[in-house]
This record gives structure tokens, sequence and C-alpha cells, in this order.
């Protein structure tokens, strides 16, 4: 039997990363990963494949470059099964491998609701992290003119936008009243809808799926409130679940929504077992509760929390929850949101109060590239600790909403952002007079005041 001081199950982000953070942290110990794939998709990047790149091939991460230099061992097979008791792992092709430490990174898989009939029709596409399957679904999607996008989170508005930008008559359909819904409150998102609506994607919401319909393949999509779309294909971007049946059957504890529990450490309730990435279970960084968030960033983050403490527990490096911090950009426009939206919030019973301002992110406003930056932060009523943030403005509203999660994760107040020093440059940033994110903080100061 081969063995390994650490094994990690999974190539993706969370996984090459708790590779990488494992091998620093502990250089003495051997490290193997088992992927399914040889070559891993960027999961962010997964969108763009099908519009401003020229193929999937320029969406791949380094991995194994990345753990050769490591010094860590990769290997394309798959797990099959776990045998916890006995610390060692069966591999597809019946080999085994025995650890001292184990890591369970085997991330997630896109849904397609049972309930919804013509799911299963040709031409009606998922959007996993697969290579060949990405590849075919592109390839097709090219003999197309009408696609409908289903779910209007992060990875449907994206893909609707690449779709259309390629040439294709797209309608995004949302079930909920506005899109990116959970992510931004209603005047935010409204904004971004006329952005994506100007660039000739038809937004349908308030308005859910009942029905794919074909006679083997799509022909259209048929709306719970009646009205029937033309489709040559559908793209369900309805979410994804925790792929979690291999820990499931191998006995190791799954919660009631389908995750793999863990503690602040990342530790399953198993000994020696840790778990990182979308298989694991998250809680909200403000309000404590269960969370389904899958991101790549807080897999990572996840990911360096298990690595540095696999052989000894260090108290101040814990994962204390997820802030939910998500970006994108819809031409040279970039929105992004961290922590609790407002609406969020009021309902988990949290007094708040907010503040929004919109200004512009070069000084003086007419150099070039300069954009219209709005911000707006939610802070808690009687503490004034910021819980949320969002962000509309050109491409720097990524790096101002990464800042914002850094002001929710250290429980920074209105007054400490009010005092904090900022460096500003005509070219790079907004006016130290005029900083959106200082005088959205302003405008709060002065409602607490009231």
């Amino acid at each position: 039997m081969k063995k390994t001081d650490v094994l990690i199950i999974g190539g993706s982000a969370a996984g090459m990363v708790a590779a990488l953070t494992g091998k620093s942290s502990w250089p003495e110990k051997s490290f193997i990963l088992v992927k399914k794939q040889k070559e891993m998709m960027v999961p962010c990047g997964i969108p763009y494949i099908f519009g401003t790149l020229e193929s999937s091939q320029q969406n791949i991460m380094p991995v194994d470059n990345m753990l050769e230099k490591a010094g860590i061992e990769s290997i394309v097979n798959e797990v099959v099964s776990i045998n916890k008791e006995n610390k060692f792992v069966v591999l597809e092709n019946g080999e085994q491998i025995g650890y001292e430490k184990l890591i369970i990174a085997t991330g997630s898989t896109p849904v397609k609701p049972k309930w919804l009939k013509g799911a299963d029709l040709e031409n009606v596409f998922v959007i996993p992290k697969d290579k060949c399957y990405l590849d075919e679904m592109n390839a097709r999607l090219e003999k197309f003119k009408n696609i409908v996008v289903i779910g209007a989170g992060f990875i449907g508005v994206e893909f609707s936008d690449e779709l259309k930008k390629r040439g294709h008559e797209v309608a995004l359909v949302e079930k909920l009243p506005s899109i990116l819904s959970l992510a931004f409150d209603e005047e935010l998102s409204t904004r971004i809808a006329g952005i994506i609506s100007d660039r000739g994607v038809k937004i349908i919401t308030n308005n859910g799926v009942n029905e794919i319909v074909g006679n083997g393949k799509v022909s259209r999509v048929r709306l719970e409130k009646g009205e029937e779309i033309p489709a040559d294909a559908v793209i369900l971007s309805m979410g994804y679940k925790p792929n979690t049946e291999l820990a499931m059957k191998s006995g190791i504890f799954i919660d009631e929504s389908g995750f793999i529990a863990v503690d602040e450490y990342m530790r399953t309730h198993e000994p020696d077992i840790y778990a990182v990435g979308d298989c694991a279970q998250k809680r909200d960084f403000v309000t404590r509760k269960r969370v389904p968030t899958m991101l790549a960033s807080t897999g990572c983050a996840e990911a360096r929390v298990a690595g540095v403490n696999l052989f000894d527990i260090n108290v101040v490096k814990t994962f204390s929850g997820t802030i939910g911090i998500y970006s994108t950009a819809i031409g040279n426009t970039g929105f992004g949101t961290a922590g609790l939206t407002e609406n969020r919030a009021i309902d988990e019973g949290i007094a708040i109060l907010s503040g929004s301002f919109e200004g512009v992110d070069r000084h003086p406003g007419n150099l070039p590239d300069a954009h219209k930056q709005l911000v707006k932060l939610i802070a808690a009523r009687y503490s004034g600790v910021i819980i949320g943030g969002e962000v509309i403005g050109g491409i720097s509203a990524g790096e101002l909403t990464n800042v914002i999660g850094l002001i929710i994760q250290n429980r920074m107040s209105v007054n400490s952002l009010l005092t904090s020093q900022i460096g500003t440059h005509p070219c790079l940033t907004a006016s130290p007079a005029g900083y959106p994110l200082i005088k959205a903080a302003e405008i709060i100061a002065a409602k607490m005041r009231l």
C-alpha cells in the first residue's frame, strides 16, 4: 500500500490551496493530491470561455506545475471509498493509499431539479467544472440562435452577457422579483439589470419556469405565468449542491443540508479528517446561521485554515464564518457585495442603518476611464459595526468590495472607518474629499446622532 502523511481528495481551488498551504506549513511531511481530471478549470472563469476567451484551454489552473514545484505528488484518479478506521482510501483502479491526515475537497455539482419537466431534453445544459462537458456544450451552443438562461445569480448573469456578446438572442429568467436579489438590495439590482438590458439581454423576473417543452430536443420554455419563450437551448443556472456522496457512504457526518459538518479548524467529526470548499459546511460570519455559500474565495480561505492546523492546532488561525464576498463585471462596469444586504439584515431581526453615496472613481471626473462609483454600507444601529456593503462602479469595484469584506471581518465600526487613513491618486481612486466608502459611512454616522 502506498502511504503519505497528508492526502487531499479534489484538485480544484480548495484542494490545491489546502495542499500548497499544508506543504508550506509542514514541509517535512509528504503530501499527495488525487483529482479526477488532469486539467482543472478556473471555476469563476467558466462563463468567459463562452465569449471573451478563445477556448477553455485559456481557463486552466496550473495545478500540476504548482504542486510539482512545492514537492507535492499529484495523481489523476478517483477515490471511491474511505476507510476511516484504518486510515486509507481506495482508488477507482483498486490502488490503496494510506494517510495520517485526510482533507476532503470534493466540491459541488450543478442542480438539475427533478421537478422541472423537460430538464432532460436534448440541448438542456448545466454548468459543471468539467472541461470535456463544457467544450461539447460550447460547440453545440455555437449553432443556436435563441438561448434561455434560467437563474439570475452571478453565473447566470455572466453567462447571459457572454452569450449575447457572441451574437445569440438571450433571455434571462428569474423567479424572484429582481436579478441578483440575494446579493444586492433592490435599488442596486435594478441598476445592474438596466446595464444588462442595455447590452441586449432580455430579462424576465418574478416569473419562474414551469416546463421546458420539446419533442426530444428543446423548442421553447413555458413560464409559470403562461408566457412561452422560443429556445434552441436552455442553460440551467439554478445553483449547486455539495458533492458529499463519497463522505456519506464512508460514514462521515453530513448535516441536514447535505454538507460535511466541520468546526472552525475545518475538522470533521472524524479524527484526522478535514473538509474544505463547496462540500464543507458554512456559517454566516454575522448571523452565525448555516448558509449554502459556495465561493472559490471562501473555499481557499478554509483551505488555508485546514493546511496550517493539520498537525498542531493554531488557536488564532480559524475560519470564523463566510462573509460572502461576490463581484463581477459587465462591460466596464463592476459590481460587488460583501456581508448582509439591508433586506437580509432586517429579515434576521438586526436593527440597522444604511448609507449610500455616489461619486466618481477618479478625480477630476474628466480623466480617462472615470466611472461613477456607488457605495452602500449597512451597519448595526446601536454599535455602528459595519455588517454589509454593496458597490457599483468601474473595474476597481472588485477590490473595493474586498476592502468592505476586510472591514466586516475586522468588525470595524462606522467611526473607525471615518478616521481611517486612505491613499488616493487622481488616476487610481476617487477624491479623498469625496471617497464614496467614507462618505457612505458619514451618512450613517449622521443618522446615528438623530
